[in-house]
This record gives C-alpha cells, sequence and structure tokens, in this order.
C-alpha cells in the first residue's frame, strides 16, 4: 500500500483522516481520475470510489489495481463517461447521482461546477486541486481553458464550510495550484 501512497497527491494524503468522519454510504467520485492514483489510494483505506474518465485505456488500468486490494475494492467500479460531451451535448452528466465526497485533481471543466456541486449530498466533501493562471511561468498546461483564475475555486464553492484552501505557487514539482476541501 505505500506506493498508493506515493502516488497519490500529498494534499489527499495529508488530508484522508477527513474520509473517516465522513459518512460513507453512496461513494466517491474520482472526476476525470486518468490512471486512479487518489482514487484507489482511497479505496487502499476502504473508500468505494466510482473512477470516472473518458479514457478507456487508463480505466481499464485501474481493474488489476482493484484486483489487487481484494475485498477493500468491492463497492468501487470504473465509469467511461465524457463529461465534456455530456455536457456540450446539453446534457447534466451526474444528474440522479449523489456522492459523499467528489475528488478532481489537475482538471478543470468549468461548465461541470454546478453539477458537482448539486451531485454532492448535504454534509459531503469537494476536494479539488488544479493549476491557476500562474501555471504559465512553469510550462504546461497554458490554455487558460484549464488554468483557474484568481480566487476562482473558491467562488464556485461559495458558501461551502471551507476546510482547507490555497492558491499559490508549490515545489517538487514547481507549479501553480489552487487547492480546495469544503463541505456541503
Amino acid at each position: 500500500m505505500s506506493h498508493l501512497n506515493a502516488n497519490a497527491s500529498s494534499f489527499l494524503v495529508d488530508n484522508y483522516g477527513l474520509f473517516d468522519n465522513l459518512q460513507i454510504g453512496n461513494g466517491v467520485l474520482d472526476l476525470a481520475c486518468g490512471k486512479g492514483r487518489n482514487g484507489l489510494f482511497l479505496v487502499s483505506h476502504n473508500v468505494p470510489i466510482l473512477f470516472a474518465d473518458n479514457n478507456e485505456a487508463q480505466l481499464q488500468t485501474i481493474e488489476p489495481a482493484l484486483e489487487s486490494l481484494g475485498t477493500r475494492a468491492k463497492k468501487s467500479a470504473c465509469w467511461l463517461i465524457d463529461f465534456e460531451a455530456e455536457v456540450s451535448a446539453g446534457r447534466n452528466p451526474l444528474a440522479g447521482k449523489s456522492f459523499d465526497a467528489v475528488i478532481v485533481f489537475n482538471y478543470l471543466h468549468r461548465p461541470l461546477f454546478p453539477f458537482i456541486k448539486e451531485a454532492i449530498r448535504p454534509g459531503g466533501l469537494i476536494v479539488y486541486e488544479t493549476f491557476t493562471v500562474n501555471q504559465k511561468r512553469f510550462g504546461r498546461p497554458s490554455n487558460p481553458d484549464f488554468l483557474l483564475r484568481h480566487d476562482e475555486l473558491a467562488e464556485a464553492f461559495s458558501g461551502w464550510e471551507f476546510i482547507e484552501s490555497f492558491e499559490g505557487d508549490v515545489s517538487k514539482p514547481e507549479r501553480a495550484i489552487a487547492r480546495l476541501i469544503a463541505r456541503k
């Protein structure tokens, strides 16, 4: 399991105790999960995860990892979905779904914010970490469509109880990010 800690975001690892206090009934959505490094970390701590991504090949790499976690992974699953295409087609990709928490790392599609907020049950958490406009100093991504404006993440979840919030530069690797953990 130590390799799962090494692969997961330090922000999630440092704050995963919040999931111990969360009433897990609906599970956690790992939105735009990629290869699932953050969700797999939570699964290793008995948190059921719905891994969601539009890349089938990446989702397929998660299946063997779930099998290796045995019974801890029994309520976890993978979901092939293109969130951006769904939103572009005028659909709410999270309609009818309810989660105890949603985790999002290194991904931004602004039109999803209201759907994410709606899909988190009262008392549930958002854990979000992605790049800000200052990232251009460090390299990719540099497209403003994929970079949060200053205070944008905090504004998107205003009215929620902020547990942890940060916006600025970090090292190892150097990058400009915004982080937020908030309770609905």
